[in-house]
């Protein structure tokens, strides 16, 4: 898939299990941004402070990440459809029983064990896309990309819709979507055959010791930082009404999947994945700069601009991760998102933290320094990444069942 192009003409002939799971993968990325334009209702709804709301993203990803060494040995024992169907269940479980909230408190428990059944499904979704697919993998991959970029896209979207009525209504509505996809996951997919080897939960962790993989890992914990203070501190400085801002961030996210699967690929091949990604972080550094001191106008354009050097980063962290280890690709996954969704927990909880005890515009000062610190990973450890730098294809993700939850 060196281009967008690549593996277009069979990415609409596919299987009916093909279309079930990347249904039900685009809502399960639409649950991450969904909170997105309703922070502001729930913090009035349950007369909560910002950095207490800020806490459904922390507890969720906070899960994600533990799960990351969970995930590969559970599918490697009960099979990927299986996997699939139990994450499936937790996270229509956990964001039904999140619509019915009376504290803050029980909100952020049921985002975690909404994150536990995400991680369990999203991290499974990608091997078993690329198992049921017809055409090659390259068209699955775009198929996942694509699903992807449509979740982040929409979720803003649907918190809005369904948000400027009731905070409660977007969680409720996300069970009843998560509810189909369980049924049409049931009724299409057969079972995939079990790996050969079954993953310890440990394996992760060792794969960890391979020095490109840890030097992406790191860089992306510190770029994952940036990421989330955009998306979980933004919408209470913009401060507007769930329509606004999620149009505001469905703009963002249109941005994120176009640079995702378009742009970033082509750019790729043109200039060298170390030289884009290190121009990105740095571009994403001045953007969050700028965002935390311009005026409103300016804080929505660049809000909406930082999709396209998000969705540069992803697809080439994710690659980056993928290709430059000898360990399976799956446990080289698991391993790379164990250290970076920490990052995308930490970010949450900081920056309010950050402006209460400072002011409004230096948790965007941290954002930018943590890009910048992202970037100056990749310059020194760039020996560490120079085999996948120089033989990085966008196919290298596609083998194996391996992005899962990179992006």
């Amino acid at each position: 898939m060196d281009s967008f192009d690549a593996g277009a003409g069979g990415i609409l002939r596919q299987p009916k299990a093909v279309w079930a799971t990347a249904g039900a993968s685009v809502v399960a990325f639409m649950g991450i941004g969904l909170v997105d334009p309703i922070l502001p209702s729930i913090a009035q709804g349950l007369r909560a402070t910002p950095s207490q709301v800020s806490l459904l993203f922390t507890s969720y990803f906070l899960i994600t990440a533990v799960a990351m060494l969970l995930t590969g040995f559970v599918s490697s024992r009960i099979g990927g459809r299986r996997t699939l169907l139990v994450g499936l269940a937790f996270v229509v479980v956990f964001a039904g029983l999140a619509g019915t909230s009376g504290s803050v408190g029980q909100l952020v428990g049921f985002r975690a064990g909404w994150g536990l059944g995400n991680a369990l499904f999203v991290s499974t979704a990608l091997a078993v896309i690329v198992g049921a697919a017809a055409g090659g993998s390259a068209a699955a991959i775009l198929l996942y990309e694509s699903a992807l970029g449509l979740g982040m896209a929409c979720g803003p979207l649907l918190g809005a819709l369904l948000g400027n009525a009731s905070w409660r209504y977007p969680f409720f509505g996300t069970a009843t979507l998560m509810a189909i996809g369980f049924l049409c996951i049931a009724a299409f997919l057969k079972e995939q055959p079990k790996p050969a080897r079954k993953t310890s939960i440990l394996d992760p962790i060792k794969a960890l010791g391979h020095g490109g993989l840890a030097s992406a890992a790191v860089s992306a914990f510190f770029y994952n930082y940036t990421f989330f203070t955009v998306l979980a501190f933004t919408p209470f400085v913009l401060n507007m009404t769930p329509y606004r801002s999620g149009a505001v961030f469905f703009a963002w996210g249109l941005l994120l999947a176009v640079f995702s699967v378009i742009v970033a690929p082509r750019m790729q091949k043109r200039f060298g994945s170390l030289k884009v990604l290190g121009g990105s972080l740095v571009l994403l550094a001045v953007d969050v700069l700028v965002l935390g001191y311009g005026d409103h106008t300016t804080a929505v354009v660049c809000t909406i601009l930082s999709g396209a050097f998000i969705g540069v980063n992803n697809t080439v962290y994710t690659e980056l991760a993928l290709g430059v280890s000898d360990a399976p690709r799956p446990v080289a996954s698991a391993g790379y998102n164990f250290v970076r969704w920490f990052a995308a927990a930490a970010a949450p909880y900081f920056a309010p933290k950050i402006e209460e005890w400072t002011d409004i515009h230096v948790p965007f000062v941290v954002a930018a320094v943590t890009a910048v610190l992202g970037a100056v990973v990749v310059l020194v450890r760039r020996r560490a990444l120079t085999h996948e730098a120089e033989e990085l294809q966008p196919r290298h993700a596609t083998e194996d069942g391996v992005g899962v939850f990179a992006n």
